[in-house]
C-alpha cells in the first residue's frame, strides 16, 4: 500500500506537466502495470558489447525484479505526425542484483531490498498509421529520467521499444522494453548499488480519453463537421433532412430531395437547371438561356426571339442583319452596301487592273507649271475629276499620291517640289470627298526617274504624279 500511495503521488506530479498521446481524437493518454528491472545489461562479462547487454534479455526467474502490484503508471499526449510525449513513474525493489567477476562468472545477489524510483520524459513515435493497422500499434521512444535507488540517486538517458495491442478504439494492452543508460559507478566501494543502467520491461492496460462528441452522433468534434447537430458518419456527422444523399450544409433545398449535380434541388423538366432558376421550368432548355429552349440555335431564346424559327443575333433580337447587295456583309458592317464586294474587303469590291491602269494613266497626265506646284493644262480638273470618281468606287482602298520631277535644279529643291505637287493632288482629291485617312502623299524628287533626263522627252515623263494602290 506504501508503493501504491507513492505511485499515486508521483502520478499527481505527473498531471502537473504537459505530457504524451496517442492519436488526435483522444489526444490523452493514461497508462499503469507492472515493471520488472533487470541488472544483467552492465553487470560486465560476456565476449563482446552486445552479448553483454543482450545475451539474457529474458531471464524473468534469474535476474528480474518485479513487485506483484501496479509499479507503473504513465501519462502521454499527442502532439502531431505520430509523436507523443509523455511522463511515467515507476517503483521497484531490488532484490536481484547481477555481478560478473572473472573468477565467479555471473552471481545475482540481493542488495537489501533497495527501493527503486524512477521517473522518465519520453518521446514516442508510433507506426500504427504507417503500417496501417487498427490493432497493432508498433512504436520507438527515447527520453530521460531520473532514478531514486536506496540513497543514491542518477540520471538516465532512456531508449526504447514497444507494441500496443488495440482491444478497442480507446482500451490497449502495452508492452515496452526500454533500456536506461547511467553515467555513473555501477556500485560504490563497498559493492552497494550506486548507478547501475537497467532494462526495464512494462505490462499493462492503457486508455485513450480526450476527445469529445457534443452531439452524441459518435463522431469526435475534432472531426465533425457539424458537432452541435447529430448527424451521420458518412457526411462526417452532418444531417441531411431531406434524405437526397447531400448534407443539409451543402444542400441548396435541404427540405425538399434533388439531385445532387444540382445541390439537392428539384428539376422537373429535366434540363439540368434547378426550377428555382429555370426561366422555363415546364420546358427543357438550355442553361445558358436560364432553361429556356431555342429551336432556331442562335442564342436567343424562344420567348425573346423575334424570328424564332430564323438564326438571328442578339442585337437585332434574334433576326438575321439585311444584307442589300447579298455579298455576305451584313449591311451594318459592309462599307459598300448598295455594291457586293468581298467580306475581306468590308463589303467592298477590289480594285480592278483595268481602274488601276486609268487612275494611273490619268495621274501622269496631270502637268504643272515649271518649277511650281500650280495645275498647267486646262484638262487637270477633268483628270483629277476622273480619278477621283474611280477612287469612291473602292471607299477602304488606301491609296499613295506620289511626286516625281526631273533632275533639272538641286536635289532639296526636286525634292521639295515633288512633295508640295503630290500634297497638291491629295488636297485636290480630298475637296471632292475622298477619306483623308485613305490617302497619303509622299514626294520623291528626281530619285525614281522612269526615263532619261539627258532629253527634253525623257524629262517629261520624269516629271509625273503617280496614285498607287497600297496593298
Amino acid at each position: 500500500m506504501k508503493n501504491i500511495n507513492k505511485i499515486v503521488v508521483v502520478a499527481l506530479l505527473i498531471l502537473g506537466f504537459n505530457s504524451n498521446a496517442q492519436d488526435s481524437n483522444n489526444p490523452w493518454a493514461f497508462s499503469f502495470g507492472v515493471n520488472a528491472l533487470d541488472s544483467r545489461t552492465d553487470a560486465g562479462g560476456g565476449r563482446d558489447w552486445l552479448n553483454r547487454h543482450f545475451s539474457q534479455p529474458f531471464a524473468v526467474k534469474d535476474n528480474w525484479n518485479i513487485l506483484p502490484s501496479i509499479s507503473y503508471i504513465g501519462l502521454n499526449k499527442y502532439i502531431g505526425d505520430n509523436f507523443s510525449f509523455g511522463v511515467s513513474g515507476a517503483v521497484n525493489k531490488i532484490h536481484k542484483f547481477v555481478n560478473y567477476s572473472p573468477a565467479n562468472g555471473y552471481v545475482v545477489s540481493n542488495p537489501g531490498d533497495l527501493m527503486y524510483f524512477g521517473i522518465d520524459a519520453t518521446l514516442k513515435y508510433s507506426f500504427q498509421s504507417l503500417i496501417k493497422s487498427k490493432v497493432i500499434d508498433p512504436s520507438l521512444s527515447l527520453g530521460g529520467g531520473y532514478t531514486f535507488l536506496g540513497d543514491a540517486s542518477f540520471g538516465t538517458i532512456n531508449t526504447g521499444a514497444g507494441v500496443t495491442f488495440w482491444l478497442s478504439e480507446n482500451v490497449g494492452l502495452e508492452f515496452t522494453s526500454k533500456y536506461r543508460k547511467s553515467y555513473g559507478e555501477r556500485v560504490d566501494e563497498k559493492g552497494t548499488p550506486d548507478a547501475p543502467s537497467f532494462f526495464q520491461h512494462t505490462a499493462g492496460l492503457i486508455f485513450k480519453f480526450g476527445g469529445t462528441d457534443t452531439d452524441k452522433d459518435g463522431i469526435y468534434d475534432k472531426e465533425d463537421a457539424c458537432p452541435e447537430v447529430a448527424g451521420l458518419k458518412q457526411f462526417n456527422g452532418c444531417p441531411d433532412t431531406d434524405g437526397d444523399g447531400i448534407v443539409d450544409g451543402s444542400d441548396a433545398c435541404p427540405e425538399v430531395a434533388g439531385l445532387a449535380a444540382l445541390n439537392g434541388c428539384p428539376d422537373a423538366d429535366g434540363d439540368g437547371i434547378t426550377d428555382a432558376n429555370d426561366a422555363c421550368p415546364q420546358v427543357a432548355g438550355l442553361a445558358n438561356l436560364k432553361g429556356c429552349p431555342d429551336a432556331d440555335k442562335d442564342g436567343v431564346a424562344d420567348k425573346d426571339d423575334k424570328c424564332p424559327s430564323v438564326a438571328g443575333p442578339k442585337e437585332n433580337v434574334g433576326c438575321p442583319w439585311p444584307d442589300t447587295d447579298n455579298d455576305g456583309v451584313a449591311d451594318k458592317d459592309d462599307a459598300c452596301p448598295e455594291v457586293a464586294g468581298l467580306l475581306s474587303n468590308k463589303g467592298c469590291p477590289e480594285v480592278t487592273a483595268a481602274d488601276l491602269d486609268k487612275i494611273s494613266t490619268d495621274a501622269k497626265s496631270i502637268y504643272f507649271h515649271t518649277g511650281k506646284s500650280t495645275f498647267r493644262s486646262e484638262d487637270v480638273p477633268v483628270k483629277i475629276e476622273s480619278i477621283s470618281s474611280l477612287l469612291k468606287q473602292y471607299p477602304t482602298a488606301k491609296f499613295s499620291i506620289e511626286g516625281h520631277t526631273d533632275s533639272d535644279g538641286s536635289e532639296a529643291s526636286n525634292q521639295k517640289l515633288s512633295q508640295e505637287r503630290a500634297d497638291v493632288v491629295r488636297n485636290a482629291l480630298i475637296e471632292r470627298g475622298l477619306k483623308a485617312e485613305n490617302l497619303s502623299a509622299v514626294g520623291y524628287g528626281e530619285s525614281k526617274p522612269v526615263a532619261t533626263n539627258k532629253t527634253v522627252a525623257g524629262k517629261a515623263k520624269n516629271r509625273r504624279t503617280e496614285v498607287v494602290l497600297q496593298k
